[in-house]
């Protein structure tokens, strides 16, 4: 029997614009990028150049202080652009796509004859290790270390989310081999977490149930309640959908970067699953599939929580699953807003009188702030909606001074800025927690690295 794990602080925020299981068509893509923006903890170096002939495995640039780390083109076609932005920062490799993608060929590879250092080297090859993530800093894992365990969370909680057994049919025995690949990686365990009741069965790791609201399917919250991080301790992290990514190029032998990337959001006039690659842009994905006539939309690579805004012009970021678009709320213009009775509002305490109708009610949020910016207010709003065994308030005041010892007392270790995002939504001071927490999380590397 599976382990259980259940929390009761969180917030699920039900959102109007939720998906069907049913495929969508998407448009062809004119081009693809490499967003280095999507890597934390990686200084990128450009190997290619404007005018290259590249297939889909070719490198394009990679990690200056670990150059065995590389990206990969997801297409084969030309490098049509390197952009740069202040002080040279690199900002994309772009690459147009060729009208049949031709693949650099690695090499089929079974899992169950390799030895540890044959799958890093196999995962390194193929470009396709920047999808394991690490704990302390939530940055691309470094090769060399050994991670004391691996988690992997399948339960998506965020508003809109995925449903990731949808994702998962016919494509079950990648994933299968992408944990079978990651459990030779690590002398502990593989902690997988599924939803409550889910049929998602894989073998050789521990299977763990979650239930509760958010963020009861982030992966800090396997971390949190089953093997906290210690000092000195090394974990690492990888999505759902990037163990079936590792899984089909050990399968197949080629850097096949397909994945199902779920539209939705109450803005679409349709909602589903869309078969693309990654880096591709986001008009491919969304045009023809909003409402007509609105202009102001703000669409999202990611969760309303924890995603990045982003035009029909920008790419997918590397690790997103889903679109979501909801109104951007800047032609909205209240009288008295704040002394109606706020019916159809949403409201995380009482100040509306929406909380009588139940919580199951599904909104229509826009992207407005609803208020101005003050200093924080030791309130306890945070402890209702962070379920970890940490303070918050305390903690993010000492990342904001910088005071490495009450930050380590205090947990840094092993959460993620995605952690505090119900923390943000809920701060009565409209403070920016998640930047604060990358900011204290990147500092906190450089600085002990």
């Amino acid at each position: 029997m599976a382990n259980v794990i259940k929390i009761k602080k969180g917030l699920d925020i039900h959102l109007k614009g939720s998906a069907s299981n049913v495929p969508l068509k998407g448009n062809a893509s004119e081009t693809y990028a490499i967003l280095p923006e999507s890597y934390n903890g990686i200084s990128p170096k450009v190997i290619a150049k404007v005018g290259d002939k590249v297939k889909a495995g070719s490198v394009l640039l990679v990690d200056k202080n670990h150059p065995e780390i590389k990206f990969v083109s997801p297409v084969s076609g030309e490098v049509i652009a390197v952009n740069r932005g202040e002080k040279r920062k690199l900002l994309s490799v772009v690459v147009k796509p060729d009208a049949t993608i031709e693949y650099e060929a690695f090499g089929k590879k079974n899992v169950a004859n390799l030895q540890p250092e044959q799958i890093k080297e196999a995962l390194l090859e193929a470009g396709v290790w920047p999808f394991i993530k690490q704990r302390p800093y939530d940055i691309v894992a470094t090769p060399t270390d050994t991670p004391r365990d691996i988690f992997v969370s399948t339960h998506y909680t965020a508003p809109l989310a995925p449903d990731f057994e949808y994702i998962l049919k016919d494509q079950e025995a990648d994933f299968q081999t992408g944990l079978n690949a990651l459990s030779k990686l690590t002398p502990g365990k593989v902690y997988v977490g599924v939803k409550k009741n889910s049929t998602l069965k894989p073998s050789g790791v521990e299977v763990v149930e979650v239930e509760g609201p958010h963020p009861a399917g982030n992966i800090s919250v396997l971390i949190n309640k089953l093997k906290p991080l210690n000092k000195g301790e090394i974990v690492w992290t990888v999505n759902p959908d990037d163990v079936i990514l590792i899984g089909r190029i050990l399968n197949k032998g080629i850097a096949d970067f397909t994945r199902l990337v779920v539209l939705t959001g109450p803005e679409t006039t349709e909602r589903g699953y869309i078969r693309t690659i990654a880096g591709c842009t986001i008009k491919s994905l969304v045009e023809g599939k909003l409402l007509e006539g609105k202009e102001h939309l703000r669409i999202i690579s990611g969760n309303v929580l924890s995603g990045k805004k982003v035009s029909k012009d920008d790419y997918l970021y590397a690790y997103d699953n889903q679109i979501t678009v909801i109104p951007e709320g800047d032609e909205t213009f209240e009288f008295f807003g704040w002394a109606t009775p706020g019916l159809g509002k949403f409201s995380v305490s009482h100040t509306f009188l929406t909380w009588l109708i139940g919580k199951h009610k599904e909104y229509v949020i826009d992207a407005r702030i609803r208020g101005g910016k003050r200093a924080m207010i030791m309130s306890h709003e945070y402890d209702k909606v962070f379920p970890f065994d940490i303070y918050p308030e305390y903690l993010l005041k000492a990342i904001i001074s910088f005071d490495i010892d009450k930050m380590e007392n205090l947990g840094i270790y092993e959460i993620a800025p995605e952690d505090f995002a119900l923390c943000e939504f809920v701060d009565t001071s409209k403070l920016e927690i998640q930047q604060i927490v990358r900011n204290g999380l990147n500092l906190l590397y450089k600085e002990l690295n």
